[in-house]
């Protein structure tokens, strides 16, 4: 488990598909080889956690629109 001192000192990325509208998504590659995930918004309310493993499949998912039905 990632410790709130390694979230804190993250070196966190913008999604540049997020907006002024409140869409705003971040990342960071963890010391133990994780990617944390979270609202920039609301950084404090919560992380996910996925292992690259995890985060290839998410990312393969939404290439082939595997989500799409999610969002209108």
């Amino acid at each position: 488990m990632s410790s709130p001192l390694h979230l804190a000192a993250a070196s966190w990325r913008i999604s540049s598909f997020s907006g002024n509208n409140g869409t705003c998504v971040q990342v960071a590659a963890l010391p133990d080889g994780r990617i944390a995930v979270r609202n920039s918004n609301h950084p404090d309310e919560g992380v996910a956690l996925f292992t690259p493993a995890e985060m290839i499949a998410w990312i393969h998912g939404v290439k082939a629109g595997e989500f799409d039905d999610l969002v209108s």
